[in-house]
């Protein structure tokens, strides 16, 4: 059986399916409870952007993981 931890919370996956109960985006895994408060936080954001840019959405996505990954959680207002 594997065993799976979410990068940020470091919670315990239990039966990880991917897409459903957990999501590997930027090289880290999260569950899904992490990957919401990630849609959450950056949703704001990326709505004020225009014109929008892949390359500036994957490097916020990975600031926004990194920095949630060394505080343990996802600053969400």
């Amino acid at each position: 059986m594997k065993t799976l931890t979410c990068d940020v919370c470091r919670g315990i996956i239990k039966t990880p399916f991917m897409g459903r109960n957990y999501f590997h985006v930027a090289h880290r895994d999260l569950c899904e409870f992490c990957h919401d408060k990630l849609e959450y936080q950056l949703k704001p954001i990326v709505r004020t952007k225009l014109p929008f840019d892949y390359d500036w959405y994957n490097k916020l996505v990975q600031e926004s993981i990194e920095k949630a990954v060394t505080k343990g959680k996802f600053d969400v207002k």
